[in-house]
């Protein structure tokens, strides 16, 4: 088997500097793909990341830019196309959360998290889009034109009280990947997503940080531990890959089983 699936391949991926997409980041690079490292803070996070993956022999750059700006997404986009030529894979990772009841959510805490998780991922997967349909068919180093791959969350269809922001972006992630690969089926251009359930980041610490919030936590997974960024890079290493050529328009739950409703494994 080939211990590098992606080799000559062009990452990107966004939100990379910690996190799900730094495991993300770290799995392109082990399986040889070239990888951009997309951050928006923390720039010594990123270069850290980048002086890793370049030791699996292959290139990595940071490249700074906020997913729910055009003017931003549209300049990294033409760095990475000056720098390399192109884009093979993107990864649409970023994504945040402003929590709060509804009753007290605020208009800006609604639109900055729509803005980063949903809009963001139209204006990089829009940008790559370009692209990849520029560019075809006609380099040999994958059987697709491009790979887009959108991480989602098991909020796609787990309603989540207190987060309607963060929950409503995962739905619509959902049927923006789906309508999109019916749309880029034609040019060769495969689309999926990746499900994440709960996994050890920074983003949701209090549910893990101490033992009583990881018992609790615990009681929703049926596999019985709680996930790592690894979990989810190598899955999204696979999808890239030719591996998944025939996989597309499909969200991956890597949850432990979280989707299950454990909560009826005793009959409700």
């Amino acid at each position: 088997m080939d211990d590098q699936p992606l080799k000559g391949q062009k990452a990107l991926v966004t939100g990379a500097s910690s996190g799900i997409g730094e495991g993300v980041a770290r799995a392109l690079g082990a399986a040889g793909a070239a990888v951009v490292v997309n951050y928006v803070a923390k720039p010594e996070a990123a270069a850290k990341i980048v002086e890793e993956i370049r030791g699996n022999g292959v290139d990595a750059v940071a490249i700074r830019g906020d997913v729910s700006k055009e003017l931003e997404v549209e300049a990294m986009f033409a760095e990475m196309e000056r720098t390399w030529g192109g884009i093979d894979i993107l990864v649409n990772n970023a994504g945040l959360q402003r929590d709060a009841p509804v009753t007290e959510m605020t208009l800006e805490q609604w639109n900055t998290v729509l803005g980063v998780n949903l809009t963001g991922v139209f204006l990089c997967s829009r940008a790559a889009a370009r692209s990849m349909i520029r560019r075809g068919t006609r380099h040999p180093i994958s059987r697709a034109a491009g790979k887009i791959i959108c991480i989602s969350s098991v909020h796609e269809v787990i309603p989540w009280a207190g987060h309607v922001n963060y929950a409503a972006s995962k739905g619509g992630v959902g049927m923006f990947m789906k309508s999109l690969a019916q749309e880029l089926a034609p040019h060769r251009i495969r689309v999926n997503s990746v499900a994440p359930g709960a996994i050890m980041t920074p983003i949701n610490r209090e549910a893990w940080d101490t033992p009583g919030a990881l018992e609790k936590l615990l009681k929703l997974i049926p596999y019985g531990r709680i996930g790592l960024p690894e979990d989810i890079g190598k899955v999204v290493a696979f999808l890239a890959s030719d591996a998944a050529d025939y996989i597309h328009g499909q969200t991956i739950y890597v949850d432990g089983g979280m989707t299950l409703y454990p909560e009826f494994a005793h009959g409700g």
